[in-house]
């Protein structure tokens, strides 16, 4: 019972939060159908479609999460000024979450991703975006928005989600990371190779293996532990990072927390389970990642709480967010935590 209080308490703390998230959105396209033949056209199979469905992506599902969970998202974004962009409007609206962060521009598509599914296997996904970088009337309005949501809104973490889609730009990264910082805001991100070396001074950052190696430029072996207390050190003394969250998909999670002069290190084996997709685990993680450090957890409370709920989403197939009472059981069963 006592496992249940605490995390009933936490998930409660959850309920009180309102996030920022800033990042590249995108819709989550789905072609759901059955594979009886191959084409007579080319040796690939063909899918009879029997049900369409559009999901919320990138950023937007980040948003979902945190909604899942309880807590106030306001995402922030630029789409196209297009029929996809009146989608995903739509989307927003049917979610209940607030659309006054989302910027139309007619210099943009909104990006979406097409995955066919047949016979509940990911068959082909076809992707249409824009990855320019915003252009200067996109970033000044972009830049207008965020600083008016934090006049209006007490902000408990703010959430920067890269696909490197362009929305994320060096001088609208400074600008906002300057902003949550005049105003005592943790800041936590997910980051993609082309920016990664432009979040400094923030609070949390979570790479995954592949985007720690190619944001340092550096191959090393993640397994041997003394080696990544070394490449993760260096990383958040050059970027000036508080709490280092490294995920290493079949080899867990590692988290490194600097408080003064002390460093603490937490090293967790992922849990079995029965992988269907691991599309969108990434999203999740980041979500419970920032809503733990907004709620004053520990560090290897934020790196096994946000270990677990990915991996919880990865036993369905597409994009999906963690379910509340999902974690809430996980939780209680996985006490020891």
């Amino acid at each position: 019972m006592a496992a249940k209080s605490k995390y009933t308490d936490l998930l409660e703390d959850f309920s009180k939060l309102k996030v920022l998230i800033l990042g590249d959105v995108m819709i989550d396209a789905y072609l759901w159908g059955k594979v009886e033949r191959i084409s007579p056209e080319a040796p690939v199979p063909i899918v009879a479609v029997h049900k369409r469905e559009e999901r919320l992506g990138g950023a937007a599902n980040v948003a979902l999460n945190v909604k899942s969970l309880g807590a106030v998202p306001i995402l922030c974004s630029v789409i196209g000024n297009d029929i996809k962009g009146d989608l995903f409007i739509k989307l927003l609206e049917k979610e209940g979450m607030d659309t006054t962060g989302i910027i139309k521009s007619s210099g943009r598509v909104t990006t979406t991703k097409f995955r066919i599914i047949g016979n509940n296997s990911q068959m082909l996904r076809v992707d249409e975006e824009s990855t320019t970088e915003l252009n200067a009337a996109d970033t000044t309005s972009i830049v207008t928005v965020i600083k008016d949501i934090l006049k209006q809104h007490k902000i408990d973490v703010l959430i920067f989600q890269d696909y490197n889609k362009g929305i994320l730009t060096q001088k609208v990264i400074r600008k906002v990371i300057e902003m949550a910082t005049e105003s005592n805001i943790p800041v936590a991100v997910d980051p993609k190779i082309q920016n990664f070396s432009a979040y400094k001074g923030i609070t949390l950052f979570k790479p995954n293996l592949k985007e720690l190696k190619e944001g340092l430029k550096y191959d090393f072996n993640h397994r041997d532990i003394k080696e990544l207390n070394q490449v993760v050190q260096k990383l958040q003394e050059k970027q000036q990072i508080q709490h280092a969250l490294i995920t290493m998909s079949e080899d867990g999670i590692y988290i490194s927390s600097r408080e003064g002069n002390q460093r603490y290190i937490h090293s967790i084996p992922a849990h079995r389970r029965s992988i269907a997709d691991v599309s969108g685990a990434g999203d999740t993680v980041i979500s419970v990642a920032a809503l733990c450090l907004a709620s004053r957890c520990m560090p290897y409370e934020i790196a096994a709480i946000s270990n677990l709920a990915g991996g919880i989403v990865c036993e369905e197939i597409g994009v999906v967010p963690v379910k509340r009472e999902k974690l809430m059981a996980e939780l209680v069963r996985l006490n020891n935590l």
